[in-house]
């Protein structure tokens, strides 16, 4: 499937909407993803952490919950600019325990990778219950 954006125009002005189910997916969010955030601005360092989110949010739809998608949408606030990333999905959710684990040292699965993202970007909010879908949404500031 291949990513789209919600105007129809592949322009970083506006929310970028990408629909993940397969491993091809991934690959063409993250490759967006990239293109997206130096449209934005982000030096190529910065492109690439957030490319690498990208993929882990994507990977963790595919696995966890089969389909779902990805909204990047450009930040500013006092005087910052940034990034937005959503992943949403309608999968089985994260339980409250595999979220606490994700603060854990030695959590692995689905924990792991929201773990090593924690370090990727500035702020990670996680929305879910079991069996009803989840919510990630990540932001990165220019540096």
């Amino acid at each position: 499937m291949e990513p789209s954006t919600a105007t129809g125009a592949a322009t970083a002005a506006v929310e970028t909407i990408m629909m993940i189910a397969s491993d091809l997916d991934i690959v063409a969010a993250r490759q967006q993803g990239r293109r997206y955030v130096l449209e934005l601005g982000f030096s190529s360092p910065e492109a690439t952490l957030i490319a690498t989110a990208i993929s882990e949010l994507a990977r963790n739809i595919v696995m966890y919950a089969k389909a779902g998608e990805i909204a990047l949408r450009p930040l500013e606030h006092d005087g910052r600019s940034g990034i937005l990333i959503i992943a949403r999905d309608d999968g089985p959710g994260i339980s409250e325990g595999s979220r606490a684990a994700i603060d854990a040292p030695a959590a692995g699965g689905m924990t792991l990778g929201l773990r090593a993202m924690k370090r990727l970007v500035d702020e990670l909010e996680i929305e879910s219950r079991a069996g009803q879908g989840t919510r990630v949404a990540v932001k990165k500031w220019k540096a």
